[in-house]
């Protein structure tokens, strides 16, 4: 096969790239792979996005970038020194993941003028692709995005590229006294990583995003040695592949998500645990009241109001024009997936139909003769003739619910799997006679809405519980064809609608909406890539309120067993909530892992039909 001169150039490009992004890391044994979908780092394992034949300048730009974001993390980043301080809050993580990035590019623009140019043609590129130079006055940057932005500032002496001044001051202008004196601690520390970590997060604990620290200095260290080796031996398992943060598209590159927070993850859910073991079940319906199950020491959760939250449908958030738009754009960039997980599908209805049709009842007085015993005859004449007949095997009335996680750190490749999968599951369902719906969640705005506004205005009192306006949308009704519905999943490629994610009360909604429904058996499949976070409630809250709350819904569903529960989640690691669930590293790993998932539970459902209409039998035989 002869190559051409834009196949030619191309190499010649990653070949250039490659080995300028070893030389800044300073490791000629860096593997660097070109394939589809973000940039990430593992170990000595770097991945770039793959660049097109054309190779324009803007995206040599942006994969220049790219690789000098990789390299200087890789030259200047100790992930076992990182791993000790990372909080366990998702929220906080990626805030203290994101200054990271910053403290290195930082350094590395200092040192190299080139680096530096490719480092802010990323940053402008980054900040224009997610639409933060066009906030509005009532909108507000990402927590991890404003302060990762602010610490880089402050480190380099330079104001942001491509950013208007006054996004980040509305940022500044909210900082207490004691944020704004830990971000000047961040930025004296940036040469030693050990002491920027202790200042992060001191930073954290200033906006109630962490516990503060209390250990002293010389504990601290202590605790950072024996951190150092056992985050070295995790880190020596990990696998390949890396995981896009909310930052990631802004700051370069994310660490693997779950590198070394294990240990600190698992600790919490000890504590959650530990706690959560009394006192947590009580009297009453099938409905949750994950409210009356709070601790006496934590306040129960509650919203301060919900008179502007949002349940919606789909084609009420945008026109129809529109709908056509996005959906067009969803097949267009999912072209190659589609037939991968349509095959998966088909193989799932051919198991669904097969379980709804054939059975049959051998040795038998009379029906179908069975070919498949005549030698017995043949063999012994005195032997009966055997016969066969087909039976209609149990196959309950079903109903399947799909709950997405609309947040913004679903943005790009994850949501884009999501609503294509969601949208092959629901016609697979449906041709098998079992009910389908899709509904998504996040909030109205960033960092609050209308609901903090009242906060604010009935002067700020103490615990107020949620502070944002939730936004609940329903893309398929379970009794909604699929034909009439295809176009809303489209919806989730919107520019603006995903934005912070309280998971608790979304799954509240969508089980609700089950115990609704007249079928016998209903499935609620969450699909997420981590903790709730929503930086209104969190800073005026305890930095595990969402989460707890997200627990006490888990658990009392699981309890009351009317609805069988299963997530997924995407980079993140969701079995520490849900007693069913799987973790998937990349989004293109989803389709396959949905249609597992349903065909496991509906092999589980056929096996307990089979094994009671065989203890039916029985007497008869006997």
């Amino acid at each position: 096969m002869r190559t051409g001169p834009d196949d030619s150039r191309a190499e010649a490009f990653k070949r250039a790239t490659t080995g300028a992004l070893r030389a800044i890391a300073g490791n000629s044994e860096v593997q660097v792979a070109y394939q589809p979908g973000p940039s990430g780092v593992s170990g000595k394992r770097a991945r770039l996005p793959l660049p097109t034949r054309a190779l324009p300048a803007a995206e040599i730009a942006r994969l220049r970038g790219a690789a000098d974001s990789l390299a200087l993390r890789l030259r200047y980043h100790d992930e076992a020194v990182h791993a000790a301080r990372s909080p366990a809050e998702r929220e906080a993580r990626d805030v203290f993941d994101a200054l990271e990035q910053a403290r290195v590019e930082v350094i590395g623009a200092r040192h190299m003028a080139g680096v530096a140019a490719n480092l802010d043609a990323r940053l402008i590129e980054g900040i224009e692709s997610a639409g933060l130079d066009r906030l509005g006055r009532d909108q507000s940057l990402p927590a991890a995005t404003a302060l990762a932005l602010l610490a880089r500032e402050l480190m380099s002496g330079r104001a942001t590229p491509g950013l208007p001044t006054e996004a980040l001051e509305r940022w500044r202008a909210t900082l207490l006294p004691e944020a704004e004196a830990a971000l000047g601690d961040l930025a004296r520390a940036q040469e030693d990583q050990a002491v920027f970590a202790r200042a992060a997060r001191k930073l954290l604990a200033a906006l109630h995003l962490a516990a503060a620290e209390a250990e002293s200095e010389e504990s601290e260290d202590a605790g950072e040695e024996g951190s150092d080796q056992t985050d070295a031996e995790d880190q020596s398992q990990d696998g390949e592949g890396s995981a896009e943060s909310e930052a990631d598209s802004l700051f370069g590159a994310a660490p693997e998500e779950g590198e070394g927070e294990a240990s600190e993850d698992e600790q919490g859910d000890a504590d959650d645990q530990e706690g959560d073991a009394e006192g947590d079940e009580h009297p009453g319906g099938p409905r949750p009241r994950p409210e009356s199950q709070a601790r006496p020491h934590e306040p129960a959760y509650r919203a301060f109001t919900r008179a502007f939250d949002q349940e919606v449908a789909a084609e009420d958030l945008c026109d129809a024009d529109e709908l056509v738009r996005l959906r067009q754009q969803l097949d267009q960039q999912l072209q190659h997936l589609q037939g991968v997980v349509s095959k998966l599908a088909n193989r799932l209805q051919r198991r669904l139909l097969a379980q709804q049709t054939r059975a049959w009842e051998f040795d038998l007085e009379e029906g179908l003769l069975d070919a498949g015993r005549l030698a017995r005859v043949i063999v012994n004449p005195l032997q009966s003739l055997s016969y066969k007949r087909e039976r209609e095997t149990e196959f309950r009335d079903t109903v399947v619910s799909l709950l997405i996680d609309n947040s913004g750190s679903m943005r790009g490749r994850p949501i884009t799997v999501a609503a294509m999968c969601g949208d092959i599951l629901a016609r697979t369902l449906e041709r098998c006679a079992v009910k389908v719906e899709i509904l998504g969640f996040t909030t109205r705005a960033w960092k609050g809405g209308q609901c903090r506004e009242r906060w604010v205005a009935e002067g700020k009192p103490r615990d107020p519980g949620r502070l944002n306006d939730l936004r609940h949308i329903i893309y398929k009704s379970a009794d909604a064809p699929w034909r009439r519905a295809r176009k809303n999943l489209g919806l989730m490629l919107r520019e603006g609608l995903l934005k912070e994610n309280i998971d608790g009360e979304a799954l509240l909604w969508a089980y609700r909406r089950l115990l609704g429904r007249p079928e016998r058996r209903r499935i609620l499949m969450v699909i997420s890539d981590g903790a709730p976070v929503d930086d209104s409630t969190l800073s005026v809250n305890a930095g595990n309120y969402l989460e707890r709350h997200l627990r006490e819904v888990i658990r009392e569903i699981e309890r009351v067993e009317a609805v069988e529960l299963t997530a997924i989640g995407i980079g993140h690691d969701v079995t520490r909530y849900y007693r069913r669930a799987v973790t998937i590293v990349d989004a293109e790993e989803l389709g396959g892992t949905m249609m597992k998932n349903l065909a496991e539970l509906f092999d589980e459902d056929a096996a307990l039909a089979w094994a009671r209409a065989s203890m039916e039998r029985a007497p008869l035989v006997a």
